[in-house]
């Protein structure tokens, strides 16, 4: 008995025992999954999908699929040319079971296809939150009014325990060479002539 499953965009027709190429599950090797999508078993025909039809399959390993050359060179443009190669991330498995009706809705390992997708998501949340800015101390004064300092360099001012004009104002030429060092300024607090403004800004 075969089947014809969809995965990753993809159709497939398959038969127990076969080894089939699909584009990456979020599955390791020895794993078993299950895909649910299955668009005909046998001679039953889904509308669009088989109703209780699934597919279970072990995944054998994480493969990598031949090595495809992208090229673009636009005419008369002398410069403009570009050559990149890219593998496809790809997982190897083999067709174990096909069931015509009395699939468990949830999977064996997973819905490939449904509940993939939010599980590789899942991580990608967790780094979209984004760090908050180190709050400045109470009294401090707004760094920022200096020229060429931002809120990344105001961080790094605060974070170093300067926190008003009048302890820039106070800088000696030792004090101007160690935090330019210290905090990477590369030359900018003599070039934006921090330790004058600040003066001007303490009174």
């Amino acid at each position: 008995m075969f089947a014809v499953l969809k995965t990753g965009g993809k159709q497939y027709k398959v038969q127990s025992g076969d080894i089939l190429r699909v584009e990456k599950l979020a599955a390791a090797a020895g794993e078993k999954v299950q895909f649910n999508e299955i668009l005909m078993v046998g001679d039953t025909i889904g509308t669009p999908t088989v109703e209780g039809a699934g597919v279970q399959a072990e995944v054998i390993e994480q493969i990598k699929g031949p090595k495809l050359i992208h090229y673009v060179k636009r005419r008369r443009k002398h410069s403009s040319q570009r050559r990149k190669g890219h593998r496809q991330q790809l997982t190897l498995l083999r067709v174990t079971d096909i069931l015509e009706n009395g699939a468990d809705k949830s999977g064996v390992k997973a819905a490939i296809g449904a509940a993939s997708a939010p599980a590789a998501a899942a991580p990608a949340a967790k780094k979209a939150a984004p760090k908050k800015a180190a709050a400045a101390p109470a009294g401090a004064d707004d760094l920022k009014k200096l020229s060429g300092v931002g809120p990344a360099l105001e961080k790094k001012l605060l974070e170093a325990g300067i926190t008003s004009f009048a302890q820039i104002a106070a800088w000696t030429e030792a004090d101007i060479a160690e935090f330019d060092e210290k905090l990477s300024f590369k030359g900018r607090i003599e070039r934006e002539g921090w330790v004058e403004q600040a003066k001007e800004l303490a009174q």
